[in-house]
């Protein structure tokens, strides 16, 4: 390797590793900052949460790798061109497309890293970490009593406390406890305490609710007890024995399972394209095809069964021609025979509309299933090949603008970026409403920044002043002088003239 190339590798991988790590904090804050909601007053383990960055972290790696690629290639070849170091190397002999060998190696390794982390990582990634996120968002929240509130997030509990010490003791405990019949009854069971405390016990498996000097009062509902009051009205009368029982200490244990994470099955999400690698989209793809054709193949057999007659010639099945039509219309028919006629009629109509509707909205859907599905495909490639022609753009930029350091070439990246991302959800949207091919909307962005790219290596390799303002000016004052003399000559020929 020669001195060059180390040169031009050293002052990109500095940038790049930068580059890289910011914006996969940036979209994994982005990530976070979207379900916080889901997370607040959830009793999770650190554990839990290290284990939802890290998916959602090597999730972001796809998306965040050209934006990096851009950023660094055109941070690297601004500061080249900023210090002149570039002009140096032109003067050697040495020409832009050279100087940017290096690189376009490093960009067609990252580039086949991109595919493989896209069908391999990426797939797995997206699995854990939304199955994750699911299991996070389903879990209830954690208990947390408030002053003067009732909380009842407990199931078969509605718990207020008046006052809430620093050392962990409640005064002046009300506690209704439900039985299962309660939405019939009413409250059966009230727990007056002066003090008391809560806390869980075997892993946050239990929760323990310790009392103090405090009343439980019972209401007992029985079918042969002395009491008779009506729940509700209109409601057959209900018996009941009620109780009183003073105590110093009371203990009550319930089970906090319901708080707990629990789980889910991650087959159930395995069904979504992105958590499938490019054989399972091409097997999914190819049998959602198959069943869409198959449909429609059946479609007219399938239609036969709400014509009431179906009229063959006995030979073979073709319909009949002839003037039987005529003949049959011709003939004396009842009213009441006319009737019928028209109500079958109706209710044919109404059947085969209802049959056809649900078959078009079914093969609709199995071609946009389809097409959503054979798009992932596509996008495992684009975004891979995506990382070289941010390159292609990145590289032959910084030469022309020489500008280094995270100013210009940060807001030229990220207008880029912006361009990538508008272009690939145009296309997918195109691909969606069924405009376009799947391969024409997924590769509508590449084609058209590759395009831009190899305008750009073009521009570079003639030492293009694209971005020099005093270049436009020159041309701003060609064209006035221009104008200038050609309104002169014509006032000058008009004079003369007259």
């Amino acid at each position: 390797m020669k001195k060059l190339d180390k040169l031009i590798l050293k002052t990109f991988w500095g940038p790049f590793v930068i580059t890289m790590s910011v914006v996969v904090f940036v979209f994994l804050m982005k990530i976070m900052i979207f379900y916080i909601d889901d997370f607040v007053s959830k009793d999770l383990a650190l554990t839990d949460y290290a284990q939802l960055f890290f998916f959602f972290s090597l999730i972001t790696v796809p998306t965040a790798l050209p934006l990096a690629m851009l950023l660094s290639s055109l941070m690297a070849f601004g500061n080249l061109g900023e210090f002149f170091e570039l002009t140096a190397i032109k003067s050697a002999g040495i020409s832009i497309v050279r100087a940017m060998a290096p690189l376009f190696i490093v960009a067609v390794g990252i580039s086949i890293f991109s595919f493989f982390f896209n069908d391999r990582i990426s797939p797995w990634a997206n699995l854990k970490g939304y199955s994750l996120l699911y299991d996070i968002k389903t879990a209830k929240a954690t208990l947390k009593i408030k002053e003067g509130i009732f909380y009842n997030d407990l199931p078969g509990f509605s718990i207020k406390v008046d006052q809430k010490e620093e050392n962990g003791r409640l005064k002046g405990m009300v506690i209704y406890k439900h039985s299962n019949r309660s939405y019939e009854y009413g409250n059966t069971e009230v727990i007056l305490a002066d003090s008391g405390r809560m806390y869980a016990i075997n892993n946050n498996r239990y929760l323990v609710i310790e009392l103090y000097n405090g009343t439980r009062y019972t209401d007992q509902v029985s079918n042969n007890s002395r009491p008779v009051y009506m729940s509700v009205a209109g409601a057959k009368p209900v018996y009941s024995n009620f109780s009183r029982n003073s105590f110093m200490h009371y203990r009550l244990t319930e089970s906090l399972a319901s708080f707990g994470m629990k789980r889910t099955d991650e087959g159930q999400f395995k069904y979504h394209e992105f958590m499938k690698n490019i054989n399972d989209l091409n097997q999914t793809t190819d049998s959602l095809r198959t069943s869409y054709i198959e449909t429609r193949k059946n479609l007219v057999p399938s239609s036969q069964q709400y014509y009431s007659y179906n009229y063959k010639d006995g030979t073979d099945k073709t319909l009949k021609s002839g003037p039987w039509i005529d003949s049959l219309l011709n003939k004396p028919v009842s009213d009441s025979l006319k009737k019928e006629i028209l109500s079958n009629s109706k209710a044919a109509v109404t059947s085969m509309t209802g049959f056809l509707k649900s078959q078009t909205e079914y093969l609709e859907t199995k071609l946009k299933d389809a097409n959503k599905y054979e798009l992932e495909k596509h996008h495992k490639y684009t975004q891979a090949l995506s990382c070289l022609i941010m390159f292609l753009i990145g590289a032959p930029l910084g030469a022309i603008i020489k500008k280094g350091g995270f100013g210009v070439p940060v807001l030229i990246s990220i207008i880029f970026f912006i361009l990538l991302y508008v272009f690939t959800i145009q296309g997918d949207k195109w691909v969606k409403e069924g405009l376009v091919a799947v391969p024409v909307g997924a590769w509508l962005a590449n084609t058209i920044l590759g395009l831009a790219g190899i305008y750009f290596v073009d521009r570079a390799r003639s030492d293009s002043r694209l971005f020099e303002k005093d270049v436009y000016q020159m041309y701003f004052r060609r064209i006035k002088s221009y104008l200038i003399s050609r309104f002169s000559k014509k006032e000058l020929i008009q004079a003369y003239e007259n």
